[in-house]
């Protein structure tokens, strides 16, 4: 139904609004697939080079017929939709869900990591500065901490926040009832495996203890040098008992939670957005953003499209396809950053094939790292070690190397010569065209060096992260990201005890090594068993194959103020501002993207 300007009243204007941009968007949702899919469709690897080209298809009368759409459904009004103190993002996503000690995702957590704090928090270098706490010993040579809580830091309801609160977080994260992944990250406490395990059932006897309303007690029962970092991740943040018993799972919805961050949860509409509004009693001073618009659109195409149209101020990997990196790398909106992410393609070792170690090597030895910089374009770095560059025990040759011949062999050896009787088995891996176009090109390889003929299959990201939690394929690509600056994050993950360890890989021998490693004092000696474990791992073992190390690129509307990035990839907003001095005459349907 065509409306005009002069047929839109102040009362009918905000729904109006959300109606055409609602219809520009599904539009131009339609005119970035289709394109896309023509991009893609014209993807192919060069046998001999490994490399991925691409062309669009000349389709005129195609292209011109959805950007007539896209006129149309302006609906001849220009709207003002940038606007002043407010954030626009994507999170490409629904969450899975915010309840801090389920969530194991890094869409989760960004917006978890904006409305709640714990006991200390990450500087720009990564290094720990207080929080919740305003200071901490460290006491009995690593092995027992107390912080010191500060009395200005208040839930959103106006309660302060207590070392009981903690005390019941961390017990309720290592309740086995809470069925938290996360549960690991306490290990180190007194008790908390024994009591995740459920080899003791009294949570009183795991090493958290708040000694007064704002002192807590943690004792260790070795020392950790990464023990620190844990406090600023979001599995140790404090909880409220009282709320979480009141609403049971509900607690986590906008009605219900209280925070203690810089922002509150203001909307979560499934499917949709949330959005957060500025929280103007936050103990450490309000931020300047009034509020945050995070939307969940899942094409990277057409999340960028609304980017380019002033309909979302940041966009990173998630809203970054390679055509469009490609278009925008020399942009002074641009920018780039190595991540401590390192992705891979994983084995679940007791299901046939990849039971077979040799088959294990076979595959990792049959893939060629170097092309996935070429048909990602974005400055990825191939790795065969799990540790990341940077770390202390990385090795960048603790993996297996590209050797085709090799590769073939063991597969014979294996009982599968020349890729015979090679059962068929499915890759899964989460919807997103660049992860696509990496398991697309593992496909490839498997097939030229191997003579082994493997399927894809894709799944919505929650629906991923649920299938590799309770039954995870023979083969799926996957990554791990930091959770904080140290090995151990890498390390711990393929422990026998580790939720999050979907190979369903246990072994002893690894275990050992990791666990002398973490407890360590001598930064060499350290250093020398994460190695081992590292070469263990991805050599002897091979689990996992990793595949390269990833970057985050992103583009910043010029209004977009303190924004900085972090090779966590956490994304804290709270000292992000909007300089609305560059707002002036931009609108919604401006090309505002700085060449």
């Amino acid at each position: 139904m065509p409306i005009f300007d002069d047929q839109i009243s102040a009362s009918t204007l905000p729904l109006y609004d959300h109606w055409c941009h609602s219809l520009t968007f599904q539009v131009s949702r339609l005119f970035h697939l289709l394109t896309l899919q023509h991009r893609q469709s014209d993807y192919f690897v060069k046998a001999e080079g490994s490399l991925l080209s691409s062309r669009l298809a000349d389709s005129k009368i195609f292209i011109t017929f959805l950007l007539a759409l896209i006129t149309l459904s302006s609906c001849g009004f220009k709207s003002t939709l940038v606007e002043p103190n407010t954030l626009r993002i994507n999170i490409g996503a629904e969450p899975p869900g915010l309840d801090w000690h389920v969530a194991t995702d890094s869409t989760s957590f960004d917006v978890v990591s904006n409305i709640m704090v714990g006991l200390t928090q990450y500087r720009a270098d990564l290094s720990c500065a207080p929080c919740c706490a305003t200071n901490w010993e460290v006491l009995d040579s690593g092995k027992r901490y107390i912080f010191h809580l500060d009395p200005k830091a208040l839930w959103s309801d106006g309660q302060s926040v207590k070392a009981s609160d903690f005390e019941y977080a961390w017990r309720r994260l290592l309740d086995p009832k809470t069925g938290a992944q996360y549960a690991f990250f306490l290990y180190d406490v007194q008790n908390a495996f024994e009591f995740n395990s459920g080899k003791i059932t009294d949570a009183r006897l795991v090493g958290v203890k708040a000694l007064d309303e704002q002192t807590l007690e943690v004792k260790l029962k070795k020392p950790a040098a990464y023990f620190i970092y844990l406090t600023a991740f979001c599995p140790t943040f404090p909880q409220r008992k009282d709320l979480i018993e009141k609403w049971g799972d509900r607690w986590t919805q906008a009605d219900h939670i209280v925070t203690n961050g810089p922002f509150l949860l203001d909307q979560w509409r499934h499917e949709y957005k949330i959005e957060l509004t500025c929280n103007e009693h936050y103990f450490q001073g309000a931020p300047a953003l009034k509020r945050i618009k995070m939307f969940m659109i899942p094409e990277q195409a057409t999340a960028f499209a609304l980017y380019e149209n002033n309909e979302l101020d940041y966009v990173d990997n998630r809203s970054f396809s390679t055509p469009d990196l490609e278009r925008y790398r020399h942009s002074s909106e641009y920018r780039t950053t190595l991540l401590l992410r390192n992705n891979y393609i994983g084995f679940n070792v007791t299901k046939p094939p990849f039971d077979n170690v040799k088959v294990r090597q076979a595959v990792s030895m049959a893939i060629d790292r170097t092309v996935f910089p070429k048909i990602r374009g974005r400055g990825e770095i191939p790795a065969t070690s799990w540790i990341p560059p940077g770390l202390l025990g990385y090795d960048a040759k603790s993996g297996l190397e590209y050797n085709p011949e090799k590769a073939r062999a063991l597969l014979a050896e294996a009982g599968y010569p020349g890729g015979n009787n090679f059962p068929h088995v499915e890759l899964l891996y989460p919807s997103r065209n660049d992860v696509r176009l990496v398991v697309e090109a593992v496909q490839d390889q498997l097939k030229r060096n191997l003579k082994i003929h493997i399927s894809l299959q894709n799944q919505e990201w929650k629906v991923y992260l649920e299938t590799l939690h309770r039954d995870s394929p023979p083969i799926y690509r996957s990554s791990w990201g930091a959770d904080f600056p140290d090995p151990e994050t890498f390390m711990n993950v393929f422990t026998s005890h580790n939720d999050n360890n979907s190979t369903r890989w246990k072994d002893p021998h690894y275990d050992d090594l990791v666990s002398r490693a973490s407890a360590e004092q001598n930064v060499e000696k350290r250093g020398q068993l994460y190695e081992h474990a590292d070469r263990y791992l991805c050599r002897e073992q091979v689990p996992i194959a990793p595949v390269f190390l990833e970057t985050q690129n992103v583009m910043v509307k010029p209004w977009v103020k303190g924004m900085e990035l972090n090779k966590l990839d956490i994304q804290f907003f709270r000292n992000v501002s909007i300089d609305e001095s560059l707002l002036h005459g931009v609108h919604a349907g401006d090309k505002g993207v700085t060449h």
